[in-house]
């Protein structure tokens, strides 16, 4: 999951998900949600879609589950051809619009970018990506080399320290 930089850390750019076909003649959008339930996605406001690198604010007028996808209006979109020029577009949020996560839980945006060190003090490189899994979500680690890295709390991830940009991991650095 990738994000923008915004003027501030809280302006940061969280990606939520993409549109990704048209609804209708009336400018609605077919919208791949990657938010958990996918419906959350509706609970935002405004949305910010990224066209030609820059970010625009679009309010959301109407949404609703439809099949197994989102569909939406969006404000200043209400014709099929207009509607067309935003086909594949990402979709994100200010980081501050969301809400803080849970104790011991952390939004794949806030890992991205952090400094990995293992337990010994040794820098591995920086979270670039996380991947999902069937089994845990997996840090992709850029250094020297890429390296993967279950996040498992506790037993691979030590330590996550967002003040101090730092993840501390319990890793092999020659595995």
């Amino acid at each position: 999951m990738g994000l923008g930089q915004g003027s501030a850390d809280n302006e940061r750019y969280v990606l939520v998900g993409r549109i990704s076909g048209l609804y209708g003649v009336q400018g609605w959008l077919r919208v791949y949600s990657y938010t958990q339930s996918r419906d959350n996605i509706l609970d935002y406001e405004p949305w910010y879609l990224r066209q030609n690198g820059a970010w625009q604010a679009r309010r959301l007028m109407k949404g609703r589950v439809q099949g197994k996808g989102i569909v939406v209006a969006l404000e200043g979109i209400d014709e099929r051809d207009v509607a067309a020029l935003w086909v594949g577009c990402e979709i994100a949020v200010h980081r501050n619009q969301l809400p803080p996560p849970e104790e011991g839980e952390y939004y794949w945006a806030d890992l991205i970018g952090l400094q990995v060190i293992t337990v010994q003090g040794e820098v591995l490189g920086q979270v670039d990506r996380l991947l999902e899994t069937g089994a845990n979500d997996v840090l992709v680690v850029r250094g020297e080399r890429e390296r993967l890295l279950p996040f498992l709390m506790g037993m691979i991830v030590k330590q996550v320290d967002l003040q101090q940009g730092l993840l501390t991991v319990d890793w092999d650095p020659d595995f």
